[in-house]
């Protein structure tokens, strides 16, 4: 697993987490949590989907008022950060730490 922060993380601010829910907008889930929680599998299966798409949708099949705290356990062992939630659906960001590796290019003035 990743190291919690890192000094290249953008800072967040609330125009860079409305600019990844839209460009989340189109993609499908990639992880789902089902019944067992969010689980050290599950966990692992999102630190390998952050690796490669940086931005992903985790869909939470069961209760809307526990996603909330799978977020928070995603975001704290992850080191990534939850742009939004939409129904079942959270929506998760971890910049690649290598440059040439990034999928997601986030626009300058949302880095300030």
């Amino acid at each position: 697993m990743k190291p919690v922060p890192t000094p290249s993380k953008p800072p967040v601010t609330g125009k860079l987490r409305r600019h990844l829910r839209g460009l989340a907008h189109g993609i499908k889930p990639i992880v789902t949590i089902g019944k067992q929680g969010l689980g050290p599998a599950v966990v692992k299966q999102i630190d390998a989907a952050l690796d490669s798409h940086e931005l992903i949708k985790v869909q939470y099949g069961t209760d809307k008022a526990e996603k909330l705290k799978a977020a928070a356990e995603i975001e704290r062992q992850l080191g990534a950060l939850c742009a939004g939630t939409v129904g079942h659906m959270i929506i998760l960001f971890r910049q690649n730490e290598d440059p040439e590796k990034r999928v997601v290019e986030l626009p300058r003035a949302l880095l300030r």
